[in-house]
Order: structure tokens, then sequence, then C-alpha cells
């Protein structure tokens, strides 16, 4: 089999997301919405989510077919009973060469260390907003952002780099745009401000709530100068730039207006065994149901590649033509974005 695979639009396979769990302590409007996601709504039971050995096994079969990079997601990861044990495994499958976490941030005071000690090196936490009424608004739960702060703090004095994710919405947290770079710059930390996307079904998403990267990026212009930085590699999702005469950045996540499909190189895995080709995909590919099968690495490698060689995923490029279709979409909790 030849290394790296390639999709039909000669996209190699690079970068893996595994999504650890569906349960996640925030109720965010774009993912995980309260009213949709309550008190009755049904989680996948335990028997149905990928075993620590499991998750292992198919990181192992994906490293051969060229994965490089592995990012643990969830619904919020942190809430995976022992999930540094999964990462200290996961360090160790040759070819690996960097393991990142997406957390909102709340566990890492309990957590960081243990992360760290695991041999973890980054994490990335979500917070939308640093004034509080917002905040608890978009995060459904209450939660203020001096928790996510505090676990920003934790992860720091642990020695794990920290990078911000933003998402921005319209007439929503808008605001917030200054006043979260200026936190970050402050801080050192770099911060991705990404659209509001149409991710699954139930976040309500319109094209007038997003809020373009050529509108943050005319705030950010008012008070700060800005330096466009080169991409470090293939595939890297994130416009970066940074502030002048410093290191630390800000970038964008341009789903909406500036699609990068075309240089996409990610593969998901949900939490109950799925492989996702694309963060918009409607149906994914049961390797649960292979690994519990008996079938070989062999079989199920043979597969994976099968599915990559027909990808030709540009959800992006034909939103942004208008000539996508609507459809039912899987949700942002079960592969972690």
């Amino acid at each position: 089999m030849k290394n790296p695979i390639l999709d039909t639009l000669s996209r190699p396979l690079r970068d893996l997301r595994i999504s650890v769990t569906d349960r996640c302590n925030f109720r965010c409007q774009y993912c995980m919405p309260a009213e949709i996601f309550g008190p009755d709504f049904a989680f996948l039971p335990k028997e149905e989510v990928l075993s620590f050995e499991e998750i292992e096994r198919l990181a192992i079969i994906f490293s051969k077919l060229g994965v490089r990079k592995i990012r643990v997601t969830g619904g919020e990861p942190l809430m995976r009973k022992e999930l540094p044990s999964l990462i200290q495994r996961l360090l160790k499958i040759p070819g690996i060469q960097d393991i990142g976490l997406t957390t909102n941030g709340v566990y890492l005071p309990k957590y960081a260390k243990e992360l760290k000690e695991a041999g973890l090196k980054r994490v990335n936490v979500s917070l939308d907003a640093l004034n509080d009424e917002i905040f608890m608004k978009m995060n459904g739960r209450g939660v203020r952002s001096k928790a996510v702060i505090k676990g920003i703090d934790a992860a720091l004095a642990h020695g794990l780099k920290v990078k911000i994710n933003m998402v921005v919405q319209r007439s929503m947290n808008e605001d917030e745009i200054l006043p979260m770079a200026e936190f970050c710059r402050k801080k050192g930390l770099s911060l991705r401000f990404i659209e509001f996307m149409d991710v699954g079904n139930s976040n309500g998403w319109k094209l007038d709530q997003v809020v373009t990267k050529k509108e943050i990026y005319e705030k950010l212009k008012s008070r700060f100068q800005l330096e466009p930085v080169e991409p470090a590699y293939f595939g890297e999702v994130a416009k970066r730039y940074r502030y002048q005469g410093e290191q630390t950045e800000v970038g964008f996540i341009t789903s909406v207006t500036e699609s990068f499909c075309s240089s996409c190189t990610r593969a998901r895995i949900s939490a109950e065994g799925k492989l996702y080709t694309c963060l918009f995909a409607s149906e994914g590919y049961d390797l649960r149901a292979l690994l519990r099968s008996g079938a070989k690495d062999e079989e199920i490698a043979q597969k994976v590649a099968d599915i990559w060689n027909h990808r030709a995923d540009r959800y992006s490029d034909e939103r942004l033509a208008n000539t996508h279709h609507p459809r039912k979409k899987i949700e942002m909790s079960y592969i972690g974005g």
C-alpha cells in the first residue's frame, strides 16, 4: 500500500481527529443547544463508545497510512475517564509526530498535570467571550469565563502550550473580538477566530449570522498592526498573522468565506467508531464493526485506504459557490469539529 494515500483530489491523509466521547458539560448554541441536548437526551451507552484499546489500534493503522497528527476531541474529551493514559499510549505510536487536545478548559485544573506527565504538549481551549453575560448565554450552562481562564492558567503552569478558539456569531459575541485579542496578546496566547459554521443540523445556522474573516480582521486592524505569517505545512487550516514586532499570533478559520477544501488532509473518527471524511458529512463508515468482527489490521487498513481513495468531499467550496444541496449532517458533538 502506497504511503501517503491520496483522495480523488490528490489530498493526502495526514491528520486524524478522534472523538473519545459524545458527552459535554457545556451546551453551546453552535454545537449542542440545550433545547435539543437536554436532560432527556440519550447519549451513547458505554458499550457503543470505542475503548482505548480500539482507539489505539485504529491510530496505529492510520499512522501506517500516513497520518502524522492526531487531535483528541469530544464532546468534552476530559469527561472521558483516564484520558491521560490514552494520550500516553497514542504518543508511543511510530510515525505520530504531534498530538493535540481540544477542550473547553473547565477540567484542566484537575487534569493539566496528568496530561503533561503523559506527554501531551499542547491544548486548544474554547473560549467565546470574556464577558460573563455573553459567555454564559453561549455555553448554555451558566459557566463564567473565569472557570475557563482558571483552566488556561493551570495548563500554562504545567508547561502546556495553549491556543484559544473563539467562534464568532453576529449579534452574540462580535463585541468580544477586541477584548479577546487583547487578553490573549497579553498572555502570549495564539488566538483563532472561527467563522460560525453550519455543522450538524441543530444550531440554527444562517449565513447572516456569520462574522467574516474580513470583518474581524478590520476590527483588529483598528487597534493592532498585523503582519501575515506563511503557512507552516500543506493543509494548515488557520490563516495566521502576528502582532508586529511580536511572536504572538492571531489566526482565522475561514470555512465559510474562504474555503480550504482543496488542501484538507483530515479524517475524523466519531465516538462510536465511524469514519467521516468531512466535517459536514452525512454518512460515516463503521470501523467499530470491523474492529469487533475480528477483522485483521490489514483488512481495516485496506478499507480505510479505499474510502480515502474515493473521497471527493468539498462541501465548503460548494456552499461558497451555492451548489451544495441541503442535507442532514453529523452533529459536531460526535466528531469534535
